[in-house]
């Protein structure tokens, strides 16, 4: 989990000539800190309700189905995404659980959300009876648009980034900002990733490759959280434009586990903070990400091959 301080640093993307200066973690209103990661969550929700109503529209449904499903949806989705990130991070909360409901700084897992809304829309749709796979497509719109807006919660954050780059994105950021991992001593991080040999060789890469500007020091690294949201903005217009040519309900949202999917595996690959599977120096989300991808395109498969069948 990350510990920023609460500063504003700079945020420098040198090989782009970009420089954002005095970027904090919060605001202060009237004398309380909201965090910037919690202000863009709510806007990604806000502007996947937005879609998923537009789309009800679009397809002729009832919108207002789509406004008693976001109201449970979204409240399970959070509980599920801080579930998820806990259940495969628990060392950091075992002495400490009350920490549990801090998400201020951060600690939410996308597919602990995608789980949480999934199994929502399947007890929604029965209850209300309607078709699942109608919801989901539809509803599927408004979960991506969340992930596009909702990622740039962990610029503010200075979390979700890859391993070190000197490419075209490279992003700079000040070491002060970042996981203690960066400035632990040495023997401190091969206790801790003693079976997560790639992770630690990715955090000694990144610490051995400082940049000093005006005596600060930064580190250089991929921005996977830009790379996952400009990813999902193409998969979101992609959706988008297939919704009206589906061969069946549900393809949609089969058609969003594959495409983000796929995404995920390669960006997942980049991470530093990866999750792993309890043990293991496997990243869970790359793994759950594969297997989804497979999935999807199996089901989508089946199903088109019936489809055909029974027009014949």
């Amino acid at each position: 989990m990350q510990m920023l301080l609460d500063m504003a640093t700079s945020i420098k993307f040198p090989n782009l000539g970009i420089e954002f200066n005095n970027v904090g973690s919060s605001i202060d209103v009237f004398g309380f800190k909201i965090a910037y990661y919690g202000i863009i969550i709510a806007i990604g929700m806000a502007a996947g309700y937005l879609i998923v109503q537009w789309q009800a529209k679009r397809t002729k449904q009832n919108p207002d189905l789509y406004l008693d499903f976001a109201l449970y949806a979204i409240i399970l989705s959070v509980i599920g995404a801080r579930l998820y990130y806990v259940a495969f991070t628990w060392d950091e909360f075992k002495d400490n659980p009350i920490q549990i409901f801090n998400t201020r700084q951060g600690g939410l897992a996308i597919y602990g959300g995608v789980i949480a809304a999934v199994l929502t829309a399947l007890v929604y749709s029965k209850f209300k009876k309607i078709s699942f796979g109608l919801l989901a497509d539809t509803a599927c719109l408004g979960l991506i648009t969340g992930q596009i807006i909702g990622r740039w919660g962990n610029f503010f954050n200075r979390e979700a980034f890859g391993k070190y780059t000197n490419g075209l994105f490279a992003m700079l950021l000040d070491i002060r900002d970042v996981s203690y991992d960066y400035t632990a001593p040495v023997s401190y991080l091969t206790e801790k990733y003693a079976d997560k040999p790639d992770a630690l060789n990715r955090i000694l890469e990144i610490r051995d490759n400082p940049v000093i500007i005006d005596g600060i020091t930064y580190i250089q690294v991929h921005p996977t959280f830009l790379y996952e949201s400009m990813w999902n903005l193409v998969v979101l217009i992609l959706l988008v434009l297939y919704s009206k040519h589906k061969k069946f309900n549900g393809e949609v949202f089969l058609l969003y586990l594959a495409g983000y999917g796929l995404g995920r595996v390669w960006i997942e690959g980049l991470r530093t903070d990866q999750l792993f599977l309890w043990g293991t120096p496997f990243a869970v989300s790359q793994i759950l990400s594969a297997l989804l991808v497979i999935a999807a395109a199996a089901i989508i498969i089946i199903r088109r091959r019936q489809l055909r069948k029974h027009a014949k």
